[in-house]
């Protein structure tokens, strides 16, 4: 590979991505999750009694993305859905007792990937490192806006 293209942001955002993914889906398949889901329950630990649609919305994610993933944790018994009272259309997300107990579980494997990214990174590295790729996302978001 010639370093003009291991310099590439895109090519080595796209490799984080692909490690992530692999990472995720080694630590939760004992779980019977994979990296395609934990997104989700993460914006649920957060804001429990989202709308399907507010949940793809906060993550970036298209509704197909967004449904199978739902419907996958709902599967495995981590996440059911409540008709809301005013509009009977409307159905809410919610974690089950299962979600809740496994909520230290996958923050602590979070933490394990946020420390192997960070090693060898001072602290003042690693928050350098946090505002230049939060500038870039907006970056590529608001170009995207621009051209829809």
């Amino acid at each position: 590979m010639d370093s003009e293209h291991n310099k590439s942001i895109g090519r080595l955002i796209s490799l984080l991505n692909k490690y992530g993914n692999v990472y995720m889906n080694e630590k939760l398949k004992d779980y019977n999750l994979g990296a395609g889901q934990y997104q989700f329950l993460m914006v649920l630990y957060q804001n429990e009694g989202l709308s399907q649609d507010e949940v793809a919305s906060i993550l970036k994610m298209d509704k197909g993305t967004t449904a199978r993933a739902i419907a996958k944790l709902e599967s495995e018994g981590y996440v059911e859905r409540k008709v809301f009272n005013t509009d009977k259309r409307v159905k809410k997300l919610y974690l089950t007792i299962k979600a809740h107990e496994f909520e230290k579980e996958i923050r602590s494997i979070l933490t394990n990937w946020k420390m192997v990214l960070a090693n060898g990174l001072s602290t003042e590295e690693q928050n350098i490192t946090l505002v230049l790729l939060n500038q870039i996302a907006l970056n590529a978001e608001e170009y995207l806006d621009c051209k829809h």
